[in-house]
């Protein structure tokens, strides 16, 4: 079943997001080499692809896992929540739709 990871991100923490952004990013590649991951990526803090110094306030992970319980090991052992990047996860199943 798909879930939705939300990770909100602490106030100033773009320093170590992107100190931790490598290990972030190779468990997220781990999950799309096993045909696991949908969709992943941040939200910026402003209307903007490029925030610069602005950051972002969190991010989005939509994948496949066995269960709610496999969802939220995973999410609970990201690098951003390791670091204190993240404030707070969320994890939920999520029903994919369209497209």
């Amino acid at each position: 079943m798909l879930y939705a990871i939300v990770g909100t991100d602490n106030e100033g923490s773009l320093e170590k997001r992107l100190e931790v952004r490598p290990a972030h990013l190779e468990r997220l590649e781990q999950l799309k080499q096993q045909g696991r991951l949908i969709l992943a990526g941040p939200f910026p803090a402003v209307d903007s692809n490029n925030p610069g110094e602005a950051g972002f306030t969190g991010s989005l992970i939509v994948a496949d896992f066995d269960s709610l319980a496999d969802a939220q090991t995973w999410a609970d052992a990201d690098p951003y929540k390791a670091a204190g990047v993240y404030r707070e996860t969320s994890v939920k199943p999520f029903k994919h739709v369209l497209p």
